[in-house]
C-alpha cells in the first residue's frame, strides 16, 4: 500500500532568505532574478516571516508615490505557515487550503530547510494524476 509522503520528499530545499532590515528593492531584485514569489524573511538566523512578491510590489509602488525605500521589515508577513520536515504532505496543503495560503515554511530544529508553495502542490497534483491515471482518455468535453 502505498504511503502519503512528507513534505521533505516534495519541497523546494535550502530556499534563499532576505534580512529583515534589508532593503525591499533586494528583495524584488532577488524574486525577480530568480523566478519565485515567496521569500522567507530572517533576523539573524531566526525565521520571522515570509514575503510575497505581490506585497513586495505594492510596497514598492507605494514608496515611488511617497519617495521613500521601504525595508523588509516594514512589509513582512506577520506570520508565516511553518511545518516540520516530516509533516504528511495532506495536511500541510489541507491547512494551506483551509487557510488560503500561498506557502509553507519548512523546518528541522526551528532551522529553516525548505519552502513548498501551491506551485509545489499543484506540480504534485499533476504528477499524482499522471501517475494514478491514462493520460489518454476518452474523455469529450
Amino acid at each position: 500500500m502505498k504511503r502519503i509522503p512528507a513534505i521533505k520528499s516534495v519541497m523546494t530545499p535550502f530556499p534563499y532568505t532576505i534580512g529583515i532590515d534589508d532593503s525591499l528593492a533586494v528583495a524584488a531584485e532577488m524574486m525577480e532574478e530568480h523566478g519565485f514569489r515567496h521569500l522567507p524573511v530572517v533576523e539573524g538566523t531566526e525565521l520571522v516571516g515570509v514575503l510575497s512578491d505581490r506585497r513586495v510590489r505594492e510596497a514598492l509602488e507605494s514608496a515611488r508615490n511617497e519617495g521613500g525605500v521601504p525595508r523588509v521589515r516594514q512589509v513582512k508577513a506577520l506570520e508565516a505557515y511553518v511545518v516540520e520536515l516530516d509533516d504528511r504532505l495532506d495536511n500541510v496543503v489541507l491547512a494551506m487550503a483551509d487557510r488560503h495560503l500561498d506557502s509553507a515554511l519548512v523546518v528541522k530544529n526551528r532551522r529553516l530547510v525548505g519552502i513548498f508553495t501551491s506551485t509545489d502542490a499543484c506540480r504534485c497534483l499533476g504528477e499524482s494524476l499522471r501517475s494514478e491515471f491514462s493520460v489518454h482518455g476518452d474523455d469529450v468535453a
